[in-house]
């Protein structure tokens, strides 16, 4: 059976972050006699987390059966300059260690994006080996900058960025997307539809369901449990917007709806600033509850009356969503409310939510109230529609369609 090597900047087993997309692939892979590995920067995202604390360039271990190798990177806080080393550290040291793994030579390298870096370490590690080179879409690097302000499209950090992108698209044997509509954007570039296929994120329901069951957050009810809760897990920063979810909160604690409880589960650059908005406008019904080990979150989500998802109102999302978030959102089988607006919008595609108008507090509070005020009957329709969805993206379905780019 062959070897897989997947090189992932920012790949995390469960028990260390939620970026565990790489993992349950790998788990499903290895299952069905594969072997695979995969190379993870040492620093965890969003945390203070360095999983190699010597000099040595890299670590390797396994996490419930699957080997990593974690490639040496210096930590950092923040999008600043000590980010891009880490990245430009990661890119260089994977194929540094790749090289050094001369006996375990692969048969498929999949280089994963965040970033265009580990592509090109993924293209030369492919071509030591002669193996099949697979590159990974997660975010439309640099379209993704450019449209949030970071970098001007016309700049010289953007053009090198997509000409990196140019080099990656032709050179690659397949181009996976994790957008839906990651082929619109393969075609803007000249890429044949051949060469493409769209594999969104998802889950594993049976770990999810039995973590639901088993582990409990000591403060998951946040001393009432008879409030509607509305929750929010993830990332707080400035692509996700949480502020609109904390003025939505404003907007409903005006109208005197006391019996919503608004919860916010995760870190970011935002999250100081946001909390203090909130405490200095008077803000009392919405909860910053900090970071919470992956494990927690089925439970959590499972005693949500409602799930948010918030974003910036971009263009770039014409090519659809890929957030993590919601396919937890799916399992717990409860409704989600976004106010990302979408050309290929998940939640009305399966009837499992509801979009509202972008950048708007005012509308994403009209959206939770929306959801406070409905008939039993329709909200329940919503919960089965989101547990549909799920199995649709279990991760046992989804391997399928990753085994088919191996070919």
């Amino acid at each position: 059976m062959k070897t897989i090597w997947t090189l992932c900047h920012y790949a995390e087993p469960p028990e260390l972050g939620g970026m565990n997309r790489h993992h349950r692939f790998a788990k499903n892979l290895i299952m069905r006699g594969y072997q695979v590995r995969i190379f993870a920067a040492s620093t965890i995202h969003n945390t203070k987390m360095n999983v190699v604390a010597d000099g040595n360039l890299y670590q390797q271990q396994s996490y419930d059966g699957v080997p990593y190798v974690h490639i040496r990177t210096s930590s950092y806080e923040g999008n600043g300059k000590k980010r891009i080393l880490n990245m430009l550290q990661f890119a260089w040291r994977v194929y540094k260690t790749g090289r050094m793994m001369e006996g375990q030579k692969p048969d498929v390298v999949l280089a994963s994006s965040a970033h265009p870096f580990t592509w090109i370490s993924g293209y030369f590690l492919a071509r030591t080996y002669k193996a099949r080179f697979i590159a990974e879409t997660r975010d439309l690097w640099p379209e993704s900058l450019v449209e949030m302000g970071a970098c001007k499209r016309n700049g010289l950090p953007a053009k090198v960025l997509y000409g990196l992108e140019s080099f990656i698209f032709r050179k690659a044997d397949h181009l996976i997307f994790t957008m839906p509509g990651g082929l619109d954007y393969a075609k803007k570039k000249g890429v044949q539809a051949k060469k493409v296929s769209c594999i969104n994120n998802g889950i594993d329901l049976e770990e999810f369901d039995r973590l639901a069951e088993q582990e409990v957050h000591e403060n998951e009810f946040n001393g009432n449990s008879d409030k509607f809760r509305v929750i929010y897990t993830g990332s707080i920063g400035h692509a996700h917007a949480v502020h609109y979810l904390v003025q939505a909160a404003k907007v409903i604690q005006k109208k005197r709806y006391d019996n919503i409880q608004i919860d916010i589960y995760g870190e970011g650059m935002e999250k100081d600033a946001l909390q203090e908005w909130a405490c200095k406008e008077g803000v009392t019904n919405v909860c910053f509850k900090g970071r919470v080990d992956k494990k927690f979150i089925p439970g959590i989500l499972l005693k949500s009356d409602l799930n948010i998802a918030t974003g910036q109102d971009i263009q770039l999302y014409q090519y659809g969503l890929s957030m993590n978030k919601f396919f937890d959102y799916f399992a717990s089988g409860k409704p989600t409310l976004s106010n990302v607006a979408c050309k290929y919008d998940i939640l009305e595609h399966y009837h499992a939510g509801i979009t509202v108008k972008p950048g708007s507090p005012e509308a994403l509070a009209e959206g939770i109230l929306q959801f406070y005020h409905m008939e039993q009957e329709e909200y329940n329709h919503y919960c089965e529609n989101a547990r549909k969805a799920a199995v649709n993206f279990d991760f046992k379905n989804l391997t399928d369609e990753l085994e088919k780019t191996f070919l």
